[in-house]
């Protein structure tokens, strides 16, 4: 497998895991991290579904990570985490009905045309 395929699963795997992570959390609701609720905040946060998914997503997220830096230089392939706010973004918008206005649809055209240059490099 390509190296910039590798690149983008991990970007892809990451940012579902986002997503899902921030499912759970709108699930469980506001949390505090106040000590005496600290225990209780994280069994809550650790049992959810969905956060467990993203942790999930995350993992084998890394995995192609660190297999595409094994192939490629790291100046190369970190800027193209940067797709994983595209993605984000996107997924937001269509799974969480986050709202989407001019200014960060225009952040993510530059992100865009920024991650193409240094792909082409």
């Amino acid at each position: 497998m390509k190296a910039i395929t590798l690149i983008f699963i991990s970007v892809f795997l990451g940012a579902v895991g986002q997503v899902s992570m921030k499912q759970g959390m709108s699930r469980l609701g506001g949390i505090s991290l106040k000590f005496p609720t600290l225990f209780a905040t994280l069994i809550s946060m650790f049992t959810e579904p969905f956060v467990l998914l993203g942790i999930f997503l995350y993992v084998i997220s890394t995995i192609f990570w660190l297999t595409a830096l094994s192939r490629v230089d790291l100046s190369y392939a970190y800027p193209m985490i940067s797709a994983g706010y595209v993605l984000v973004l996107i997924f937001s918008w269509f799974f969480l009905n986050e709202r989407l206005n001019f200014i960060r649809i225009v952040g993510v055209l530059l992100i865009c045309g920024g991650v193409f240059l240094i792909s082409r490099s």
